[in-house]
């Protein structure tokens, strides 16, 4: 007989930025399984509804923080 035990640290992350009166956004969920991403998706909201979610990889995060930050240093 064997006998193996298997324990999982799980945490999920969620992000909602949305406009002041909460109606539009985006909504950008990760999945931490053992100290190791398992992705992340964003989705937009738009009212009472979201999109489907968009897979995005390590490299899609880094162009899109360069983008935000490009588009915030030119709004000020």
């Amino acid at each position: 007989m064997a006998f193996k035990k298997s324990t999982s640290n799980i945490v999920n992350l969620s992000f909602t930025v949305t406009t002041e009166d909460g109606k539009q956004g985006v909504s950008l969920q990760q999945a931490i399984v053992n100290g190791h991403s398992q992705g992340v998706a964003l989705r937009a909201i738009n009212g009472a509804k979201k999109s489907a979610a968009i897979q995005l990889d390590t490299d899609a995060l880094v162009d899109l923080r360069d983008a935000l930050n490009e588009i915030l240093s030119n709004d000020r």
